[in-house]
């Protein structure tokens, strides 16, 4: 092939390809689906090289295992096909700017502009008083899909905002609080509960909630038990042990940047 014979519009349309690569590897990153993916990518390299040794047995299985599994693809993809038809058919501005966001080729700076330390001062304080807590903060993934099920909200992170929303006779403690960019942009939201036999019993719906959220998402959830003051921190759907607060704030911040 000629390369003069190149087109713009095969220019353009390689790096469109390449955008809708990156976005829907940034869409399952740090989820489950991260590595069914890279399982994926595996056995495809492995049918291609059978075919070229001519290995004709191994070849046909694996062709016929790819080929039945495009349609368990969807299935399995379920959560991150959802996630990105809500947010490319969505009719808000300020999702679609996020999606586009998705496409930076630089990490989640954003992030590094958490208010962190009146975070981990309000779940210190809601620990002393055992007062229960969710919080879940966004990284890669857009969590749109779960913030429809609470109150839409703008607020600035700091200490006594998170201390009033879950105060225990406020009409906002129930439920996940979302926080996006240094920004609360939701309360009483619904997260999607793990089922997983693995967790102790000792942990009640929020701890599932949180395990939920970062099992489908790459979110990161801080839980304050209303049993007895213990504040959790998950990650990919795991409780990370952490010593005090300091240490805590440490493992955010690296989590966050």
């Amino acid at each position: 092939m000629d390369f003069l014979d190149i087109r713009i519009l095969d220019i353009v349309d390689i790096v469109l390809v390449a955008f809708l690569l990156y976005y829907l590897y940034n869409l399952v990153k740090g989820t489950v689906a991260i590595n069914i993916l890279v399982g994926i990518i595996i056995i495809y390299a492995i049918y291609v090289v059978t075919q070229l040794l001519e290995m004709e047995l191994l070849s046909k299985i694996l062709g016929g295992f790819l080929g039945v599994g495009m349609f368990a693809l969807v299935v399995v993809f379920q959560p991150e096909i959802r996630k990105f038809l809500l947010m490319l058919g969505s009719t808000n501005f300020n999702a679609r700017r996020r999606f586009l966001k998705q496409f930076k080729f630089s990490g989640n700076d954003g992030n590094l502009n958490i208010n962190i330390e009146g975070i981990i001062a309000a779940c210190k304080k809601m620990s002393a008083s055992h007062t229960g807590a969710l919080i879940v903060l966004q990284r890669n993934n857009s969590l749109d899909f779960v913030k429809n099920t609470g109150d839409e909200m703008n607020l600035e992170v700091n200490q006594p905002i998170i201390e009033s929303i879950f105060f225990k006779n406020s009409p906002l403690h129930d439920g996940a609080m979302i926080i996006e960019e240094n920004r609360i942009t939701a309360t009483r939201v619904i997260l999607p509960i793990s089922n997983d036999k693995k967790i102790p019993l000792r942990f009640g719906l929020r701890h599932r909630a949180a395990v939920g959220i970062t099992e489908k998402t790459d979110a990161v959830c801080l839980v304050v038990s209303e049993e007895n003051g213990q504040i959790s921190y998950l990650r990919d759907g795991d409780f990370v042990l952490f010593e005090n607060t300091d240490e805590l704030m440490k493992i955010l911040k690296k989590d966050l940047s």
